[in-house]
């Protein structure tokens, strides 16, 4: 907000900085994205070819509609100018808008990455508070335990057993897909939204088991570097009940180095879930990726690289923003 004299807020002023850095990072990140790419031995279209027997002239026209038989940086205009428009281009492989693939991935990766991170954050801040409370004790030792085992595993195995075991030994839950194919458009609303949520359940816990110690740890460090603080010893002996001194003074500032991990976990809503999206079957971005590089489909790739490249850099920024929130000097920073 300017002030009447015409100068910018320094709030305003942090903002706009943080923003335009996010912006130049952004571009820069995507033109080296481009070029490693392209960079690769190989014709991703004579490969299209031998799968599809296309004749030499046929694969010269589809060369030039994709514009891969133009020098680098003129491919490289052109991408951007179409860019400039909306346009991320069609992918080499399906033949439609890139666009509309990400379009029709995108909700079934928001609900799988979005379950993660909340049930992660919740959870996981939840418990590692407990264990700082409890540092020493056999339930700081048991959790401690736990979930590094859980981050040990690798998170296709780990999905696979419990596929295996959960859906199809004990046929507790279905083990893959996203939803019933049987049911039909008649079907009670209810009925669709618990079919949904029995496909959701093993994939989701897969990718919280294999992620949640690291939110355990960061808040179990930060519980124990705030707790024999000066304010919370004060806080104390004023006579104040022990769970409104860790809920109300240690636990708000013990957030500020979890918070980076916000901004670290927000890709996991795409490059997190590959192996488990293959896995479990799960329709998302994260297999859409995958089938994008085992094809060197450059559009399809740009246009998830891009994306992964976005959530990355935005959630740095919502990272910062957060801090502005929580500690004001962190805006002259």
């Amino acid at each position: 907000m300017a002030s009447g004299t015409g100068v910018v807020h320094p709030v305003t002023r942090w903002l706009l900085r943080r923003a335009a850095q996010a912006g130049v990072t952004l571009v820069v990140v995507t033109v080296l994205l481009f070029f490693l790419m392209r960079l690769a031995p190989g014709d991703p279209l004579g490969q299209l070819g031998d799968e599809r027997q296309y004749t030499q002239a046929q694969l010269a026209v589809l060369r030039h509609l994709y514009h891969t038989d133009q020098p680098l940086l003129r491919q490289l205009a052109s991408w951007a100018m179409a860019l400039l428009h909306g346009d991320l281009g069609s992918s080499f492989s399906e033949h439609r808008p890139v666009t509309a693939l990400i379009a029709e991935r995108l909700p079934a990766t928001l609900q799988l990455g979005g379950t993660v991170l909340l049930v992660n954050f919740t959870l996981g801040l939840w418990l590692g508070a407990v264990q700082a409370v409890r540092r020493g004790g056999w339930i700081d030792r048991w959790l401690t335990t736990l979930s590094l085992a859980g981050f040990a595993m690798p998170s296709f195995w780990l999905g696979l057993m419990l596929a295996w075991l959960v859906g199809v030994k004990w046929r507790l839950l279905p083990p893959g897909g996203i939803a019933n194919p049987l049911l039909g458009p008649d079907t009670p609303w209810w009925i669709l939204a618990t079919d949904r949520l029995a496909h959701l359940i093993l994939p989701a816990a897969t990718l919280v088991i294999v992620s949640i110690a690291i939110t355990m740890r960061y808040q179990r460090r930060a519980m124990l570097e705030v707790l024999p603080l000066p304010y919370i010893v004060a806080a104390r002996a004023k006579g104040l009940p022990e769970s409104v001194v860790r809920r109300h003074h240690a636990w708000r500032n013990a957030l500020f180095p979890v918070l980076t991990l916000v901004g670290l976990w927000l890709p996991i809503l795409v490059t997190g879930s590959v192996f488990v999206e293959a896995v479990f079957a799960w329709p998302g971005l994260g297999s859409l990726a995958a089938e994008a590089i085992g094809r060197r489909d450059y559009p399809l790739l740009m246009g998830t690289g891009m994306l992964v490249s976005a959530m990355v850099i935005g959630g740095g920024l919502l990272t910062d923003v957060a801090y502005a929130l929580l500690d004001p000097r962190v805006r002259w920073a």
